[in-house]
């Protein structure tokens, strides 16, 4: 029987679809996260935390922190630097699997992932356990600008010992993170809203309204276990 000819598909009503090329930087980030559940057990967990302290000491000095430094003191510096702390008293979540062995890090590299035009880079800020909450938020600002700008250094988005996700800043409660290879373990801040908690008193228990939030970590089941983890 005689071929029958393709025939053209009919346009589209209400705008139809967009054939749009797939980036260098999206295939890079394909790859890299394909790659990543591959290799790794992941496993994950998530606490649940109450950001009231941090909060106030947002609101008493935010003003003259971005008159003095030119920039806004966001929560990612606290959570970098409590991390930082925590990984360094549980160094094994700091680690790196190669082959047959576990390379423990003692110094933290922290991987800040930035959020861009073009898709997600994660810029490193080195040495973190040596700076302070102002040098870590100095870090981070000038790490975030430069990447979005697209100004980074090569030797600026390697090396890091463990990552930090921020999709709280678009709405997101709960997540379940890829590990950024070959890291054990990230960690994402979730949305900070205003929750019912309970409240001790010496009067007994209340309720009252606190900025609560969840840090939700995946980990590689391979190189750490959820007491560790956890």
């Amino acid at each position: 029987a005689p071929a029958v000819a393709p025939q053209p598909a009919p346009a589209a009503v209400g705008g139809g679809e967009e054939i749009v090329p797939v980036s260098h930087i999206r295939k890079q980030i394909a790859q890299h996260m394909k790659a990543s559940l591959e290799v790794s057990a992941r496993a994950w967990n998530a606490v649940e935390v109450n950001m009231e302290n941090v909060a106030r000491l947002r609101e008493r000095t935010k003003e003259a922190f971005k008159a003095r430094e030119g920039f806004s003191l966001t929560y990612m510096p606290f959570l970098t630097r409590a991390v930082t702390e925590a990984l360094l008293a549980n160094p094994m979540v700091n680690s790196e699997l190669r082959g047959e062995e576990i390379a423990v890090k003692h110094f933290v590299n922290m991987g800040i992932a930035v959020s861009y035009d073009e898709g997600l880079i994660v810029p490193v800020l080195k040495g973190t356990d040596t700076m302070n909450l102002l040098g870590i938020a100095r870090g981070i600002n000038d790490l975030a600008t430069r990447a979005r700008a697209k100004k980074l250094q090569p030797d600026e988005v390697h090396g890091g010992t463990f990552t930090i996700t921020n999709p709280g800043q678009f709405g997101a409660v709960l997540a379940t993170p890829i590990i950024n290879q070959p890291q054990v373990a990230i960690l994402d801040l979730e949305a900070i809203v205003k929750r019912p908690v309970v409240v001790e008193t010496e009067d007994g228990d209340s309720f009252a309204a606190r900025p609560m939030t969840y840090l939700c970590m995946s980990w590689d089941h391979r190189a750490l276990d959820g007491a560790v983890a956890a």
